[in-house]
């Protein structure tokens, strides 16, 4: 267990790359994604904001809006002389230690498309022992045995390399009283990425698997190791996550709204990227939207998300219609206004996946929005 606190914003620094052993899987070139207008057929409605940086929808507002295409860093994000810091301190789960996501699984080349089935892909996997980096913020102002909300976020760092933004914006609003005393727990996937790969299983996959594998084997740790105390209102309860990370927060608090009610993501992978091929969701993500959501009486969530007008584009071999998450943010705003959930949806002008430097610009809002409403 290691403890970084406090710390100053962390710099980026040049890395010497091992050179990569031919055996190794080659990712296939992706082309430029194209810039989708925000009036495009089949958007969502957009309030355009007044273009200028720094701008976002009021906190207290709802549906869809635009903002860009410059962006600068909210204040937020800096640290603030005499503003109090919460400690961040981390450690590792390994893989041979729990029960679910034991052991993990790889690939070594991206799978091919199944001809029986243009929905799913032939993926030759192994399997896997790995390291799970679990990255913990603990504010300043937590009391000792009271039971704290907190937020679990996807993709968290490695071991040794914490990401402060999160610690730095948390402690500003928690100081400013724009959202609650929380906890931030920052998990890190199993590893790779999509099919075939144990971050695809965890992130992808349809169910609330992910969820209940954070329930067992994360938060009783946290518990113990930090000596904090975690509330079970899942009105208290936030996930957040890019890309596949966004489709994992989704799909933790729609299969789990007993766990959790709020959900924050970026780029959302809201489209066919399951695997293995399950018949009970075909469409993997693209289902949230086509079919689950609407199809489904209102769950008690909350949903913020945010997509960029350059995100990704049928970035492999798989070419179902179900492959644009431009497209696929698109019909989830619509969704969810059309089925009455509380939602706020941000389309970021010259952003690609992970809306880049929209990010710093708009996560502070996102966070403050997302706890409208908690009176725990």
């Amino acid at each position: 267990m290691i403890s970084f606190r406090p710390l100053l914003c962390l710099g980026f620094a040049a890395l010497a790359l091992p050179v990569i052993a031919q055996n190794k899987e080659k990712k296939p070139e992706r082309p430029q994604p194209p810039t989708r207008a925000m009036d495009a057929e089949g958007a969502p409605k957009f309030t355009r904001l007044d273009g200028k940086v720094g701008a976002v929808p009021p906190v207290d507002a709802e549906g869809d809006f635009v903002i860009g295409p410059e962006y600068a860093p909210a204040p937020e994000t800096k640290v603030v002389e005499g503003v109090p810091q919460g400690k961040v301190q981390q450690f590792q789960i390994d893989s041979k230690e729990t029960k679910l996501f034991n052991p993990g699984i790889a690939r070594e080349v991206f799978g091919t498309v199944d001809p029986k089935n243009p929905k799913t892909l032939i993926v030759e996997t192994h399997t896997i022992d790995y390291k799970r980096t679990v990255t913990v913020y603990v504010p300043a102002q937590y009391v000792p045995g009271t039971a704290a909300p907190f937020i679990v976020t996807h993709d968290g760092p490695g071991m040794g390399k914490p990401d402060m933004n999160l610690a730095h914006i948390l402690d500003n609003l928690i100081a400013q009283k724009r959202v609650p005393v929380m906890i931030a727990i920052m998990v890190s996937s199993g590893g790779g990425d999509a099919q075939g790969h144990e971050r695809g299983r965890e992130y992808d996959t349809m169910s609330g698997l992910y969820a209940e594998y954070i329930e067992a084997e994360v938060l009783p740790r946290v518990e113990r190791n930090y000596g904090v105390k975690l509330t079970k209102d899942p009105e208290g309860r936030a996930t957040m996550g890019n890309s596949s990370g966004g489709s994992a927060a989704l799909a933790m608090a729609w299969y789990h709204p007993d766990l959790y009610h709020r959900v924050l993501t970026f780029s959302g992978t809201f489209v066919n990227q399951q695997w293995p091929f399950n018949p009970e969701t075909p469409d993997g993500a693209w289902g949230f939207h086509s079919k689950i959501i609407p199809e489904s009486p209102v769950k008690p969530l909350r949903i913020w998300m945010a997509v960029g007008d350059r995100d990704l584009l049928n970035p492999n071999v798989m070419r179902d219609n179900m492959h644009d998450w431009v497209d696929a943010n698109n019909r989830m705003a619509k969704v969810l206004k059309a089925k009455g959930y509380h939602y706020q949806y941000v389309y970021c002008l010259n952003t690609g996946h992970g809306i880049g430097p929209a990010k710093p610009q708009i996560l502070p809002h996102a966070l403050e929005w997302l706890w409208q409403g908690y009176r725990g």
